[in-house]
């Protein structure tokens, strides 16, 4: 009996001395924290895990492939949304947003063009998106109501992230002969302005700009896009960042492009149901691939 409580004593000694900082408990007073109540930096300290080293030996096949997402898919909004920020958040900005700050801020670079040889500055992409026109307002006799003349005024319309819902993928589709299995690389990310204009006859003119393009093979922009979480709807605890959804596929999208000695896209040669019905069927036979290698 007495061996038993000289162990239970033991045991109380032992779990006095354990920090008291196990569980860090957060106290609203000491940062004006009042929105949590335990630490959330999963995403703060994580760094984009490097891709594996590839042989350009073991490559045995390989296609290029262009694709499409559209934010306003249900599956895609994540990318769309929050379009306030303003509002409470839980500090998650969309990925035009995203990628702008990280532009703006000179962490990462943009290009002109699909192949990274020509770079565009922030300063530069700015004086594009935020454009400036001359219009004429017609002038009125304030007692007859009758218009007397015009005048000649600038409009400066505003870059406006919530029209931007579509980007383009550019990937790279091989076949690694150590393991004999298809594997994806993306390469690059083009935004798609959809940019609207009232014209002076009061018609709305809408037309969409290609933006820039921007290496994903660089690491500084997986950087960027890891420290951004993607809100969930099923779980809002599930911590996953925008380049884990680029690395998992987590997203819904369309080929537009796959490699062809004509160099044109599925939307130069074929229109409506056609053109859904030719992008599935290039999406199916690269699946195929894979599989065909393993008959005999």
């Amino acid at each position: 009996m007495k061996k038993v409580l000289f162990c239970l004593s033991l045991l109380a000694i032992a779990l006095g001395n354990l920090p008291a900082n196990a569980q860090t408990i957060i106290d609203a007073d000491d940062d004006n924290n009042f929105n949590n109540f335990y630490e959330k930096n999963v995403l703060k300290t994580r760094e984009p895990m490097p891709y594996a080293f590839l042989r350009e030996d073991d490559v045995v096949w390989e296609t290029m492939v262009w694709r499409k997402i559209d934010f306003r898919e249900k599956f895609n909004q994540f990318f769309y949304f929050p379009v306030d920020t303003d509002r409470n958040t839980d500090g998650r900005v969309n990925l035009i947003n995203t990628v702008m700050a990280a532009l703006k801020d000179g962490r990462i670079e943009a290009f002109d063009d699909e192949d990274f040889k020509y770079p565009k500055d922030y300063e530069k992409i700015y004086n594009e998106l935020n454009r400036e026109r001359q219009t004429s307002i017609p002038i009125y006799d304030p007692e007859t109501d009758e218009e007397i003349g015009s005048r000649d005024t600038t409009i400066r319309e505003e870059f406006d992230p919530a029209s931007v819902y579509t980007i383009r993928l550019k990937e790279s589709w091989y076949i690694d002969k150590q393991d004999t299995r298809q594997k994806v690389r993306i390469l690059g990310l083009q935004f798609i302005y959809n940019y609207c204009r009232m014209s002076d006859d009061g018609e709305n003119n809408c037309q969409t700009v290609s933006m820039f393009w921007i290496p994903m093979n660089d690491m500084r922009v997986r950087d960027a896009l890891v420290k951004m979480p993607a809100f969930d709807e099923n779980n809002s605890r599930i911590v996953r960042s925008y380049d884990d959804i680029f690395i998992e596929r987590f997203f819904d999208s369309y080929v537009d492009r796959v490699s062809n000695r004509m160099n044109r896209t599925i939307a130069s040669y074929l229109t409506g149901t056609d053109a859904i019905l030719e992008s599935q069927r290039i999406e199916d036979e690269i699946f195929n691939i894979e599989s065909d290698m393993w008959e005999y």
